[in-house]
Formats: C-alpha cells, structure tokens, sequence
C-alpha cells in the first residue's frame, strides 16, 4: 500500500507520509477502559503520537528514521533497534510532492534503472544507469545524509529544503560527501568517470567508509542525485542539457576566444560551453514562491559555484527559466544561462607585439539544445527543451531574456542588453564542414572546409581552420593541425579545401587522458572587401565497435543462469588493459573482470553464472574500457519469474 515493497531493507518498517500504517502491540494483560497507551515515533523529539493500533503520519511530517516506543501508565517499552523509516509520498495529494499521473509516478519514482543522455549535439547517446534505490545499504545511506546535512526536524519535512541539502551532500566539496570530483583526464586512486554503470555501488561504497568516492562527472552526479531523490520518495529524472553554457560572470553572455589559427584558448577566461551537462529535475510545490511555479524543478550537485557559502545548485523551477523570472529561489540566473546565454566569438591578433581582440560575432541561439531525458515508460529519449524555454528567435522567447537581463546588476546589465542582431552579410558566403560518416577511433581524420558563394560578387575570403581534441567540458587537450589560406571566389561557387589529420597525431593524447575526448573543428574568415567576419564549427565524436550480450530472456528465482559478454575489436589499433565493468540489479552487484590486451581482429567472450534474488524485469548492464576506448556500454532485459 506505501509502495515501499521493493526495499532491501527488510527488518524495518518502511512507510510514506499521510497514509495510515498498521501495528500490532501484544500486552501482558487485558486492556482496561482506564488503561493510558501511547504509540510514540521520535525523529529527534517526539512527534506523532496515537493510540491504539491504527497510526497515521501528517503529509507533513518529517522525513527520516523513527525509533519507536509505547508508554504505558508505569513504563516505557522500547523494542530495540526497531525502526520506522517515514518517506515523503507521491501518491498522497496533500504531500507537496503529489504527483497525480501513475505512469510518471512508474518512472520518476519506482523505476530503477534508465538512461543518462550524452555525447554531443551532432551524436546523441543515451548510457545505460542503474539508479538502484532499492539495493542493499542505499536508503540507510540517504538516511546518514540527511542526518549529516544537520537540517533541524520542522525543515526535514520540506521538500524544497531537503532536496538543495542533497545537492550540496551528492558532491564532496563542502560536507565530505558522496562524490569527489575529477575533471583531470587522471583517475589513479579511484574510479575513472566513465567506467561507473549506476549509482548503487557509490553509495554503498560511501556508507561503509563514510569517505568520499573517488571520481565522479557531471552524469555520475546527476545519476547518484536520482538515486537519493527517488530513495527518499521526491519524483527525479537526470537532464541533460547539450550545448550547455557556463556563465561565471552573471552577464548570460558566454566568451569564446581563439587564435590566429582558430584554435580555441580555454585559458583566457573562466566561462565556457560544455558539449553536454547534466543535472535534475525533481517534481514538488513550491509554497515559499508566489503562485504558479509548482511542478519540475532543476537540481544540481555537480560542483560548478558557490551558492549561499556552498557548492549547491536548485531547486529552480523551470516555469522560472522558461518566462525569465530569475529572481526566484534558487540560483535561478545560473541555470537560466546553461539554456539561454549568448555566446561571444572573439580573436586574439598580434598587432605590433601586442594583443588585440577583435569581436567575430555573437550567436544568441547556440546555447541550450536538445535538452533530452528518458522517456516516461519508454526506451527511448524525450526532447523537454519546451519546458524550460520557448522556441528560439519567438517573441516570447526574446521577452524572457530581456525580463532575465532587467534583473541582473547594473554592469551585467549593460553587457546583457549589448546584443544586437547582425546585418545580413553583404557577401554571400556560406561556410561548412564535411567529414566522414563514421569516424573510427584509429583511422585518420579526413575533413572538407568548404565555402559557398552564393552571390554575384567577387570575394577575397581569409580563412583559417582548426582541428582540435577536447574534453566534453571544452577543455583544450592537444592541437591537432589547421589551416591557413586566401581564397578568391570570382567563378567559383564552392570551394573546397582538405584538412586532413593522421591517426598518429591525435591517439597518443586520446591514450593519455582517460576521458572520452571529441574533435573540434573551428573556421574564421574574414571578407576583405567589405571586413565582414563568419565562423563555424563541428564537433565529431569516435566510433567504436559494439559490445554484445548473451542470456536467456527469462529465468527463475533462485536459479544459476549463464550471461555471456562478447566483443570483437574491428579497430585498426590494440586496445590496452581492457576492463569489463557489469552489474545487474537484483542479480549481483558490480564486479570488473580484466581482459588484458585485444589485438585488432580478436574476440574475447567473458561468462558470468547469475543467481536473481528478485522477481520481475531486470537489466543487466555492461560497459567496456580500455586506454584507448572509454567507455562502449550495452544493456539487454530479463524477465526473472517465481
């Protein structure tokens, strides 16, 4: 009736808030009219107080770990380590976090497993999670960070409170929370980033130790976030936003410089574009605002600023983000930038020895694309970049940015309202990137600059192009090659030059840094007739070979089956000091099995013998890395019967 059946935590009573629970008291005697009992539940003090055998929780009452007792006229009786775990309630329409479609309440709640969306804007990949908020040691683990988080009893109650507590403890900065952060492309003394397949290790890693676990990224944050959201019974979803803009300076305006040669230089300010990020959304009222911001919140833990004194983020209403009332609690300007900022394109010339900047031009709607989650009751991705913004270049859409701009201070505010639409450029001069369809990891980069003429007039075009490697986070890690030419367009329609990279260039770096890195490609050219200046740019992402599972589609409880892990290495390079990563909830736990090295053309097939503990559909998961590939992962479906 709670929906509380799936927890490992079978000892207790597990129950939700605002519905009525039943418990049996067995006495030494018969009761007499004149008899006083009294049930009590103590979070920190007394709070709920009924007697006889029928006990309700308000739809307000503090969340956590209850000790119980029962007092009598002359004792006070106290059943050991008996404990009632009070959970917040979905399914209660006085709770704030009432959600009343059961289908969503399916996914954003109970559903254990799902996808976290990365990649790039070009390459949308969704990555197999196991949020696991069932397993063995998980909700215990929430109850220690929400006694960590020293929130007082009358806030506990409050899901808005709970939830920015959560995002500040996910992250290991301030209180030694769960994850220690890692952007450095170094993992030893942890887990690289890539190679985690769900949540549910992390965090019964972090119980037993109480230490934070080494490492995590964005889409590790945002997976354990769901995990504890849905643990402790607030609706979540991982986002990921694509294109997604870190705005240091509070100005929603993102600075990009480049060189001479269009290399990008990250080193020249704080603020950047990642390729992807990812946080939350959790489902809730919000009664500290005024009307009309119920409903999906934005929720971060991953690290990025300071907000009140800590490294949290949220919850934000997207009803917020959507309409520009940033404003409203909490870190509202922030997120409204990783959606909406304008991104600034800027050269950096040497004129005489010195430094000169010189502006390219300013791209308003570049920033805040598909933003992308799980499907409810579907395998599949949702576009909600609706949801937290209207339709670019609408009016509605500029009203909200101007509305965002009014509330910044007044020397962001300058800089916001600085914007201004560019002429349409008097030469007709289009430019784009070719490349290949599939890029495989090991085989050389072949690129097309091209530039299109589509007018009458004869054009002297300056042009520069860069190739080179990132971190999804925009992080310069090598220059791979560019180039630099003038070319006239007079009789010529399309102009083609090559760009081309060997395979030696980029794999020593791609075998060094134990991130996944993408290739960036920048052009710049300047019209020297009429000095207009044009960029564009393609990010690309390697392609590897699939990792393939075998098992049968059904099993018995309680009953060895085999699940068998193949992969073929169809690459033109060795994979080195391969590591297959698998976990199955409900199955066994994560376990990593070396394969050593696979030469190119070979096969390895690894077994594992699985014994499901629990009735139902379940995942199993697996993902693959190695020094060269990352992370290739795969996920297939059992159905386990009784």
């Amino acid at each position: 009736l709670h929906h509380t059946e799936e927890y490992h935590e079978t000892t207790s009573l597990i129950v939700r808030r605002g519905q009525v629970f039943q418990l049996k008291l067995t006495f030494d005697r018969e009761l007499k009219d004149n008899d006083k009992v009294v049930v009590q539940l103590m979070l920190l003090v007394p709070h709920i107080e009924k007697g006889g055998q029928s006990v309700t929780s308000p739809a307000d009452a503090a969340v956590g770990k209850y000790f119980l007792s029962v007092k009598t006229a002359r004792h006070i009786y106290n059943p050991g380590n008996k404990v009632v775990y009070v959970l917040f309630n979905p399914w209660c329409e006085a709770d704030t976090v009432f959600m009343p479609n059961d289908t969503e309440r399916l996914e954003y709640v109970l559903s254990d497993t799902g996808y976290i969306y990365v990649g790039s804007l070009q390459n949308i990949v969704g990555r197999p999670w196991n949020f696991g908020q069932f397993e063995e040691d998980v909700l215990d683990s929430c109850m220690y960070l929400l006694d960590k988080s020293k929130l007082k009893q009358k806030v506990r109650k409050d899901p808005v409170i709970v939830s920015r507590a959560m995002s500040a403890l996910v992250n290991s900065n301030d209180e030694s929370g769960v994850l220690f952060g890692n952007w450095s492309g170094t993992y030893t003394g942890g887990t690289s980033p890539v190679a985690w397949t769900g949540s549910t290790t992390i965090l019964q890693k972090y119980y037993k130790t109480k230490k934070p676990i080494r490492f995590g990224q964005c889409w590790v944050f945002s997976g354990v976030l769901t995990t504890v959201m849905r643990c402790l019974g607030i609706p979540a979803r991982s986002v990921t936003n694509f294109a997604s803009a870190h705005d240091t300076e509070e100005n929603l305006k993102v600075d990009i410089y480049m060189n001479e040669k269009g290399e990008t230089l990250d080193d020249m300010t704080s603020d950047s574009v990642w390729n992807f990020h990812v946080w939350n959304d959790v489902w809730m009222k919000r009664p500290d605002l005024p009307e009309g911001f119920d409903g999906w919140q934005a929720l971060d833990s991953t690290p990025q600023e300071i907000s009140q004194g800590v490294y949290q983020c949220g919850p934000c209403p997207l009803k917020a983000i959507r309409s520009g009332e940033v404003y409203l609690l909490y870190d509202s300007k922030f997120v409204f930038a990783e959606v909406n900022a304008d991104r600034v394109f800027w050269q950096v010339k040497n004129v005489n020895g010195k430094q000169k900047l010189v502006k390219l031009h300013e791209e308003a709607k570049a920033i805040g694309k598909n933003i992308s989650t799980k499907a409810v009751g579907k395998n599949t991705r949702e576009d909600i970049t609706a949801q937290y913004k209207f339709p670019e270049g609408s009016p509605e859409e500029r009203k909200a940015v101007e509305k965002a701009c009014s509330y910044l201070n007044s020397s962001n505010l300058a800089v916001c309202k600085s914007t201004t639409p560019l002429p349409p450029l008097q030469a007709g001069i289009q430019l784009d990137v070719e490349s290949e369809k599939v890029l495989w990891l090991g085989n050389p980069i072949n690129l097309n600059i091209i530039v299109q003429n589509s007018s009458a007039g004869a054009w002297t075009i300056n042009l520069v192009a860069s190739c080179q490697l990132q971190s999804y986070t925009a992080k310069v890690k090598a220059n791979l090659g560019s180039i630099k030419q003038t070319v006239q367009t007079e009789g010529k329609p399309v102009i083609q030059l090559p760009l081309n990279i060997a395979a030696d260039a980029y794999m020593k770096t791609v075998t060094s840094v134990a991130d996944e890195l993408l290739i960036k490609v920048n052009i710049i050219a300047e019209i020297q007739e009429t000095n207009e200046k044009l960029t564009d740019e393609l990010t690309l992402t390697f392609q590897y070979p699939p990792l393939k599972v075998e098992m049968p589609e059904t099993a018995k409880i309680n009953e060895d089956f085999t699940c068998s892990f193949i992969f073929k290495n169809t690459l033109s390079i060795p994979l080195e000091n391969c590591k297959l990563h698998v976990e199955g909830l409900g199955i066994f736990k994560m376990e990593t099995i070396d394969q050593g090295d696979i030469m190119p053309g070979r096969i390895f097939k690894s077994q594992i013998i699985c014994a499901p503990n629990k009735t139902g559909e379940k995942k199993i998961v697996a993902k693959l890395t190695s020094n060269q590939v990352k992370g290739i992962s795969v996920e297939k479906m059992i159905t386990i019967t009784a």
